[in-house]
């Protein structure tokens, strides 16, 4: 597709040694002025390198703070992040100028899946020990406190897109699976939903963490929660660091209410391979630690490469935004013989009245609208016949409430 700004001129900048499978993908859309760093860059050196780019593509590590879309935001076109979450992202300023914010939630789950059932089992028989103590000469070849994962009970604690298919692969082993989560949900399989988090701590011989980041997720983990685990289960974070009390987890593991555990996350997390890496779980018997790996396989990076490219080209090519953050979410058929305006503004009331009148006052037939708001912004999308759109843009400039209107095509 020919769009206004030739896609040639169009510059992507991609940090942190995203999958070249996305390059590719671009490029063969058309997009190929891409810039790809293998490291997340500094505040400052940050703007700097915006200041060029009109789509950046960060992952976990990249700081799209409120200074940086204040610098950058008003020729920004989208932040898309190649991970799951967007936390590291201010979305309000983002929506304030106008910035699509896109990620990719699902496309990394069956390696973190994967990874909860072979901590389970791995925990279950008392690998880590053995494991270190082969290293250092010893040998425990015993079955005292190792046990089989069919017939344990396993909680899970958020069903969402990782925790259901955790529940799926438990069900395979033979285990039964309790799960809990604020938002209703259908169970999968045979799953039961424990109704509350009590129950659910009070009946699992596992519990496995699957909550995203939120002010009523942060220190749910706490001595609290612990006690009222079963004595002798095992504990999984693989979620967010910020949901774990850290020293109320090693009091319990210390006590052997909990006789393991597995953390893949962590509330401080080094930023890059250089910099040392310090938890009071260091050195604890029958405890893996793994630095932030859960979603880090090549099958879950291609993949997660695939579907954020593909949501940054249709955004591009079409002003689809479905999975945006930022803008609401539209979903548009092209028409024939027409140009598309993008029209992103305040959410205020009025606004689709003026651009209709605008554009009626001035001969302009609209052949199709569509229009999607959220709390701060609106997004409208008008075809209208090619012949007409540059008055038709002009028109739309001098909306009040207006945050950044283009021709797309």
């Amino acid at each position: 597709m020919v769009t206004s700004y030739p896609k040639e001129k169009l510059k992507i900048l991609l940090l942190e040694n995203i999958h070249p499978v996305a390059v590719e993908k671009l490029n063969a859309a058309g997009y190929n002025n891409v810039e790809l760093l293998k490291t997340a860059l500094p505040e400052a050196e940050l703007i700097e390198a915006l200041k060029k780019a009109k789509v950046v593509g960060i992952r976990s590590k990249t700081k799209i703070t409120k200074k940086v879309l204040q610098e950058t935001g008003k020729h920004l076109t989208a932040i898309t992040c190649f991970c799951i979450g967007t936390n590291q992202v201010d979305l309000q300023t983002a929506a304030d100028y106008g910035v699509a914010v896109f990620n990719s939630p699902y496309s990394n789950t069956r390696s973190v899946a994967e990874l909860v059932m072979a901590e389970s089992i791995m925990l279950l028989r008392r690998i880590p020990e053995k494991n270190q103590a082969a290293h250092k000469g010893d040998w425990l070849k015993t079955a005292e406190g190792s046990y089989e994962l069919r017939g344990k009970t396993l909680g899970i604690i958020g069903y969402g897109h990782i925790g259901s298919q955790v529940s799926i692969l438990a069900e395979a082993f033979g285990m039964r699976v309790l799960y809990y989560d604020t938002v209703p949900k259908l169970p999968l399989g045979n799953a039961q939903n424990a109704e509350s988090l009590d129950n659910l701590l009070e009946q699992s011989d596992i519990v496995t963490l699957h909550v995203p980041e939120e002010e009523s997720t942060k220190n749910m983990a706490n001595a609290h929660f612990f006690n009222k685990m079963k004595k002798g289960s095992l504990f999984l974070n693989l979620s967010r660091g910020t949901v774990v009390v850290i020293e109320d987890l090693v009091q319990a593991l210390q006590q052997k209410h909990i006789v393991g555990a597995a953390v893949d996350v962590y509330p401080l997390e080094p930023k890059g391979k250089g910099e040392k890496f310090s938890s009071a779980l260091q050195g604890l018997p029958n405890v893996i630690l793994t630095p932030h790996i859960g979603g880090s396989t090549n099958e879950a990076q291609q993949n997660i490469g695939i579907d954020a490219a593909s949501k940054i080209i249709n955004y591009l090519d079409k002003g689809n935004s479905v999975g945006s953050h930022s803008i609401p979410a539209l979903n548009l058929p092209s028409q024939k013989e027409t140009h598309r305006i993008l029209h992103i503004h305040k959410n205020v009331p009025g606004v689709l009245s003026a651009i209709n009148s605008a554009l009626s006052d001035a001969s302009i037939n609209i052949v199709g609208q569509y229009l999607k708001t959220n709390e701060q912004v609106g997004y409208v999308v008008v075809d209208v016949h090619a012949s007409g759109s540059d008055f038709a843009l002009e028109q739309m400039k001098k909306i009040p409430d207006t945050i950044r209107t283009r021709i797309l095509y």
